[in-house]
């Protein structure tokens, strides 16, 4: 299926909460977040996207978007219009369950997210994610000598928790004490990954190759 492409910078928002001709996108390049928002301006992350991940699956199904999506760093998009969506389903089964594939991934990282929220302490929580994001971006090639590019600021990680920031700041310290991780100037190192992974009770492993789309 043919696709567009588009180059956003960081901090565009390409999907709006309410959006009614949201299409569907594949991430070839970058990171992005889908987010919600209270009327009093609380935002809660509901996801980070990494290269080949899909993004706006639900708002290109149904009649509006229920949450907004935003270029984390400078992206490259791969655009799949709305109105395509059906002849995918109808030509072309394979890559149909590619796009099912991915969306049950988005389905069970956000599931993950909501466990954390829901239940680890502050501590786990951002184990669980920094175990989470290094995990995935991994097999991607982006953990380059055991170091991690992270573009993540404390405010998204408090967005993501549902922490404060002078929360997600002592916290990140207190772990950081510990020897099992370092963060410095956007870069994360993580020593003990199997250690971390206890730590959080993150033990969530792709169980079959991603499709790329």
């Amino acid at each position: 299926m043919k696709s567009d492409h588009l180059t956003l910078e960081a901090g565009s928002e390409f999907i709006h909460p309410e959006q009614s001709d949201a299409e569907l996108y594949t991430l070839f390049a970058g990171w992005a977040f889908r987010y919600k928002e209270l009327g009093d301006g609380r935002r809660q992350i509901l996801s980070f996207a990494l290269p080949g991940d899909l993004i706006g699956l639900q708002a290109s199904l149904f009649e509006k978007s229920f949450y907004g999506a935003i270029a984390l760093t400078d992206i490259q998009l791969c655009v799949i219009p709305r109105r395509r969506m059906l002849r995918l389903f109808e030509r072309m089964p394979e890559i149909a369950y590619d796009v099912t594939w991915l969306g049950a991934r988005s389905e069970a990282l956000v599931d993950e997210n909501l466990l954390s929220v829901g239940r680890r302490g502050a501590g786990e929580r951002i184990a669980a994610l920094l175990c989470s994001l290094y995990k995935r971006a991994e097999p991607l090639g982006l953990v380059k000598e055991g170091v991690l590019e992270l573009p993540l600021t404390q405010q998204h990680i408090a967005d993501a928790l549902g922490l404060s920031l002078v929360h997600t700041n002592k916290t990140l310290a207190k772990l950081r004490s510990q020897g099992l991780f370092t963060i410095s100037g956007g870069h994360l190192v993580i020593r003990n990954l199997r250690g971390l992974s206890r730590f959080a009770q993150h033990f969530e492993e792709d169980l079959a190759p991603r499709p790329l789309i």
